[in-house]
């Protein structure tokens, strides 16, 4: 086998995936719904994509039956390339076999949880590549820093993966080392409970290879289940902990706190360290005690960590300050669960305490939608204002009555357009006033809208 197709190329993890076979010097190629800035990156690169599902497009190397076929779980049953391979004998992997493949060859450093993972897995990745100890990442986001979502290494044999809840892929995942950040119901669509999701979180940590570690945030409610031979550790910030953060100080744009960490010497003992957080947000401070934490228990030496922390850029849409001119700043963010939303609307009302914030949300998914209305417009009510976009589908069918328009109901004292993302602009244009801190919010299609509201914020 010296050929991969994917079939989802475009898809954050997927294209990780992708640019790894294709560093490996791989035959690549795939296809995927729409072009995106993602499969033109590709395709720079040098890996065809195509746009239609259709058997007389996979380029004809790709029909010998020794190829590799990859594809997401976000791919309907009835798609016509992914049916041709299954039913002519090719070996067909989902996406997550296929990193759970590479984590058995690896040692994986894996990092789950409802919110958090990719600013986490990030920003560990980025403080082993800067330390001694160097590692390989695949990356839930675009690394500011590298402007990629996958590292790769010469020596190292540690890889940190990003470890997807959805459809249970985390469960194909075999870590030497695990975070878990939060475990917040989501995908109910597919757990049906909020149950039967935490306890899908249990089973990831008892796939840990004995004589690694889980370091977990205090307070999560869930019980791990790991095997003998498997240290569980925590983090937490403003409580102690095995590794914690206090004394956190936000002063003209910049964040500081002391990060608290066991000694190896001595165990009642910690050491502590001021430390200065690249992105300046406080949703971003317990994501950098557990990544801090994992780098350490790998062998970074705690000046490498600072440092490191200190000129970290974070990831493409988690947090993205796009625009901090005089008249508005414009942050763009990944949030798209009532929970995150919240944590993310608090960062920028603590950072910026004292102006207005306009917030521009794209709902994901229906059934998100329809289990977490109610929590979502409890999030959203603490903007001062609210543009709601229509929801992005994904890979689901419209649910009837499960529309924006039912958040903006249940939020109480604010009037509410909710409008089609093709209308944004147009909306703007007409506003009165623009608050001077506008924060894009959604894991949709949201991000085509970005830098258009960049331009106009700046025209005025």
């Amino acid at each position: 086998m010296n050929q991969v197709y994917f079939i989802g190329i475009g898809g954050i993890g997927m294209s990780a995936i992708a640019r790894y076979f294709h560093a490996k010097n791989y035959l690549v190629a795939g296809y995927d719904l729409t072009p995106s800035p993602i499969t033109g990156a590709l395709q720079e690169e040098g890996i065809p994509v195509h746009f239609a599902d259709s058997v007389e497009d996979i380029p004809q190397e790709f029909k010998d039956n020794e190829s590799l076929v990859v594809y997401t779980p976000a791919v309907p049953a009835d798609h016509t390339e992914l049916n041709f391979f299954r039913n002519n004998g090719y070996r067909v992997l989902k996406r997550s076999e296929i990193l759970g493949e590479i984590t058995r060859m690896e040692k994986a450093l894996c990092v789950a949880g409802t919110h958090g993972k990719t600013t986490t897995s990030t920003l560990l990745a980025h403080i082993l590549k800067q330390s001694h100890v160097d590692c390989n990442a695949f990356l839930g986001g675009i690394a500011n820093n590298y402007n990629t979502n996958l590292l790769l290494s010469e020596h190292s044999d540690l890889v940190v993966v990003e470890a997807d809840e959805f459809d249970r892929s985390f469960h194909r995942l075999s870590p030497a080392m695990a975070i878990v950040t939060s475990a917040d119901p989501d995908h109910l669509d597919i757990y049906g409970t909020p149950e039967a999701y935490r306890e899908s979180f249990e089973h990831f940590t008892s796939l840990i290879q004995p004589g690694g570690y889980l370091l977990i945030k205090k307070g999560i409610p869930m019980t791990p289940k790991c095997n003998a031979g498997v240290t569980c550790l925590s983090y937490a910030i403003n409580e102690e902990a095995d590794f914690y953060a206090d004394n956190i100080e936000i002063k003209d744009g910049k964040l500081f706190f002391d990060w608290h960490y066991p000694s190896f010497e001595n165990e009642d003992k910690k050491g502590t360290m001021r430390t200065e957080l690249g992105v300046p947000l406080l949703i971003n401070v317990e994501n950098a005690v557990a990544a801090m934490g994992l780098a350490y228990l790998n062998g970074a030496y705690t000046d490498e960590i600072g440092k490191a922390v200190s000129n970290f850029r974070g990831s493409h849409r988690r947090f993205d300050r796009l625009l901090n001119g005089p008249k508005h700043i414009l942050i763009d963010d990944y949030a798209h669960h009532p929970k995150e939303l919240e944590a993310s609307i608090k960062s920028v009302r603590t950072l910026y305490p004292h102006k207005e914030i306009l917030g521009i949300f794209q709902p994901h998914l229906y059934s998100r939608t329809s289990d977490f209305y109610k929590e979502f417009a409890t999030s959203l009510s603490l903007l001062d204002q609210i543009i709601l976009i229509d929801i992005y589908p994904a890979r689901e069918k419209p649910i009837p009555g499960i529309t924006s328009q039912l958040i903006a109901d249940h939020i109480e004292g604010k009037e509410i357009p909710v409008i089609p993302k093709s209308e944004l602009i147009d909306l703007l244009r007409h506003k009165e006033d623009i608050p001077e801190v506008v924060l894009m919010l959604g894991a949709g299609d949201i991000d085509r809208l970005v830098h258009p509201v960049k331009n106009y914020l700046e025209s005025l």
